[in-house]
């Protein structure tokens, strides 16, 4: 681990006998910029021993130094937890877990482990819920658009005739919900045309009791070819989501089709 202090800001410990997330690298990466400004010690992207741990660079030698005086009395991840108690910092995890363990074998010699993480999902999340709610814009609706298509589970969709750096369209939800994936679809689909290739997707919370907007928002994702298609992290305080927004980034050269914006929801 101490070879990684000198070479980047962050170190994810997973081992040789995990299956992963796709796209796990970018949803960790969204996850550290929310909490770059929250102290922690570690964020952990699984339950399960050392695997999905991230640690800021800057305490790996501390953390080395710790093992390596205690290695012999208990296992590494045991380690940790006592580590943890010495920094004085409860450990942050966040679900679904984006790492489930797939070997059988322990690192002790002749032992058996064939554990597996219970947050764990595999791909089948079923069809979006997209639970009630209302959606407010500053994008321009074309003649005969309607803006609630954008959100609706049907074929129909929504098409604003330009859009600008700075324009938004956000789904407010009546009751805050405990979301889990969001996927949103912009362009054509049958071509490749009206995408938003410069937008991203960020997730808002409301303390104040606004009406038609959060007073927090996070970043969720970019689109990529006018698509984002993410599982929701949380960690255990379980902050319920009241806002997706949808936020242009780039001016676009042409109009805007807004084909699904859908939500999974516990």
């Amino acid at each position: 681990m101490n070879f990684a202090t000198n070479h980047s800001d962050y170190f994810l410990m997973i081992e040789d006998d995990v299956k992963c997330v796709p796209g796990f690298v970018t949803q960790i990466a969204a996850t550290v910029s929310a909490w770059e400004k929250k102290p922690w010690v570690t964020l952990e992207f699984s339950q399960l021993g050392f695997i999905g741990k991230l640690f800021h660079t800057k305490d790996l030698p501390c953390f080395v130094h710790f093992l390596l005086l205690f290695y012999q009395e208990m296992p590494c991840y045991y380690l940790l937890t006592h580590f943890h108690e010495l920094m004085q910092q409860t450990p942050i995890q966040f679900f679904p877990s984006l790492f489930q363990h797939m070997g059988n074998y322990s690192s002790f010699e002749g032992k058996f482990n064939s554990l597996k993480d219970r947050e764990f999902e595999e791909d089948d999340f079923g069809s979006p819920s997209n639970p009630a709610a209302s959606i407010y814009t500053s994008l321009k609706v074309a003649n005969a658009s309607v803006l609630m298509n954008a959100y609706s589970l049907d074929k129909n969709f929504f098409y604003t005739k330009s859009a600008e750096a700075g324009s938004h369209l956000t789904v407010v939800l009546d009751t805050p919900a405990k979301v889990f994936r969001v996927q949103v679809l912009t362009g054509s689909d049958l071509k490749e045309e009206n995408q938003l290739k410069e937008g991203h997707i960020e997730l808002g919370y409301d303390s104040t009791n606004r009406i038609n907007d959060c007073d927090d928002y996070i970043l969720l994702g970019l689109l990529v070819n006018g698509v984002l298609n993410k599982q929701v992290l949380s960690n255990e305080s379980g902050k319920k989501v009241k806002c997706v927004r949808l936020l242009v980034t780039g001016t676009p050269p042409s109009g805007i089709i807004v084909r699904h914006i859908n939500l999974w929801v516990k």
